[in-house]
Parts: structure tokens; sequence; C-alpha cells
């Protein structure tokens, strides 16, 4: 008979947990895990990886998931692995073969690919994705045999280094190294690069190195996260802010702290600001994001009283 499993006593959480995403394991599952780690009562992402790719997955806890958006919409940067001459069903090592071709180009023709895809470029979505049509994911779609017609999206790449590496198991690969814009697919890029060449690609690794402000080196691991005492866990967290730097602080009085908390708009000496960060003067604390426009204080997304309390008193 197996023992009976243990009921985790939650509690609540606040903060921001840099997760460098171990390979194999979906972004929610790796939630999970940290959340269970943390005892946290309430937890959520900043926008999956896939399975297969590894790397900085920022994780919201308590507060801080009102602010999770901020960083779907983030720029984020990546290394990847591709494979030239082989194409796959999902543009990575996870999908079928469909098509090898021979690799033959010039070394010039790297620096054009890497000039044609840097700027703002058409991507199609690829079918193993999380997007939905008609309520249904098209990897849903995929897995049933089923093409659905995707429109190409625009999405921009603000650096792209592409520079081939030595060959593994007999194929030539490719090294890229990008910055670009949210809802940019590596995957995509990497397979319409190998089409420019005129010989296909796919990938065999993917790192994202940053999103928005953090990088890779500020990450931990689950298994580095699992090896710590609780409390030290605890301590790995970012505050709440963390996800509102490059905000224009903003610090009221107890008045207006008050009245702000309620959704009503301030007037003040603000300069118009599109997004701001506003903070309790006594005691200190993260009140919402807002932004100013015309002298007013426009609240944004607000923290309840009770997480402002649960945050002070996770401080003290």
């Amino acid at each position: 008979m197996n023992a009976p499993r243990t009921r985790v006593q939650r509690r609540p959480v606040h903060g921001v947990l840099l997760l460098d995403k171990p390979y194999g394991l979906s972004s929610n599952d790796a939630l999970q895990k940290a959340k269970w780690l943390l005892r946290a009562e309430k937890a959520g992402h900043t926008g999956t990886l896939d399975p297969l790719a590894t790397g900085v997955l920022p994780l919201c806890f308590g507060a801080a998931t009102k602010f999770s958006q901020l960083h779907l919409d983030a720029d984020k940067s990546y290394e990847a692995i591709a494979v030239l001459g082989v194409q796959t069903t999902t543009a990575d090592a996870e999908g079928e073969v469909i098509a090898e071709k021979p690799v033959s180009f010039a070394p010039e023709q790297l620096l054009a690919v890497q000039q044609q895809f840097t700027g703002d470029i058409d991507q199609v979505p690829p079918m193993y994705s999380a997007l939905k049509k008609d309520g249904k994911a098209l990897y849903d779609y995929a897995r049933e045999g089923i093409e659905v017609e995707r429109s190409a999206r625009r999405v921009t790449i603000h650096a792209l280094e592409v520079q081939e590496i030595e060959a593994g198991q007999g194929r030539r690969r490719l090294r890229l190294r990008v910055t670009c814009s949210k809802g940019t697919y590596i995957r995509t890029l990497g397979e319409d690069i190998g089409n420019a060449l005129g010989c296909g690609a796919h990938l065999s690794a993917l790192r994202r190195t940053a999103t928005g402000p953090f990088k890779a080196e500020q990450c931990i691991s689950l298994q580095a996260l699992e090896a710590l005492p609780e409390q030290e866990r605890t301590a790995r967290l970012l505050p709440v802010d963390a996800l509102l730097q490059g905000h224009e602080a903003v610090t009221l009085d107890v008045e207006d702290a008050g009245r702000f908390l309620s959704g009503v708009r301030r007037r003040g000496s603000w300069p118009d600001c599109a997004h701001a960060a506003v903070y309790g003067k006594t005691p200190h604390a993260l009140l919402g994001s807002a932004h100013i426009k015309a002298g007013e204080l426009i609240p944004g997304r607000l923290l309840s009283p009770i997480e402002i309390q649960s945050i002070l008193e996770s401080q003290a």
C-alpha cells in the first residue's frame, strides 16, 4: 500500500522567481514544481517556453501575478542551434523528418540572410504552437493531421547573429543569437533561414538568455531551489516591483494613497508618463501601476490592502 501523500500547507508568497527552465519540462510543470517548493497560494508565469527550450522563465507569485502581462510583452533574447539540410514537422528535434536536402552555400550568403531577417519581418506561426483557432490550440489540429490556414504576423528582430559552427552527427550547423519582439517563433526563424539558404533547417537546441531586464545569470534551477532550506528559497524571490523596472516612481501621502487604492484618480504636478509605479509614503509600499496624463494619476493594476499588508509582514 502506498503511503498517503503529505498535504502541503499553502501560504501567501509575493515576488518574482527567475527560473532557469530545464530541458524537457513544460513551463506549467516548472511553475507547479516551484509553487510546491515555495508552498505558494497563487502563481503564474510570464509566457511559455517550449518543453525542449531552456533558460529564463520569470515566475510570478501572489501580488506579482497582477503585473505578469508586462513581461509577456517584453523583448526576448535567445541562442539556438540550427541543423541544416533537415526539416521536421515541428521545426525542432522533437518532430518527424519530412525533408532532407543537400547543403551548399557561399559564406557571404550567411551575411545576406542575417541582413534579410533583421528588422521587421513577417512570420507564419507554426502549426505546433499554442495559438488558438476557433478556441482550439494549433498543436491539437497538428496532432490530428489537420493543417490550418495561418496569417503571417509582423514581428521585429532587433539583432541577429548567424554563424556556422562545427558539424554535429555529420550535419552542418548554425548558431543563431537573436533579440526579438514578443510573438517571435525562433523555430520558425531557424526554418526560414534554412529555406533562404536553399537547404531547410530545424532547431536542435534553444535557450532563452534574457526577457526584458532579466538575464540567465540571475536565474536558479529547480534542482538548486529544491536543495535550499525553505527560508532560503523564499529569499531567492525578487520583490514585486522588479516587474516595474523602468516605470516612473510616484509616492503618495496616506490620504491620496487610500483614494488611489479605491481606483480614484489623483491630481498633481507630475509630467505625462505612460508607465508609473505608485508607492505609499507611510509605510513605504507598492500600491500598483498607473499612467499620468494632464496632471492626473490614473490607476492601472492595483494591489489589495490585504496583499500590501502581507508583503509588509514578509519584509518585517
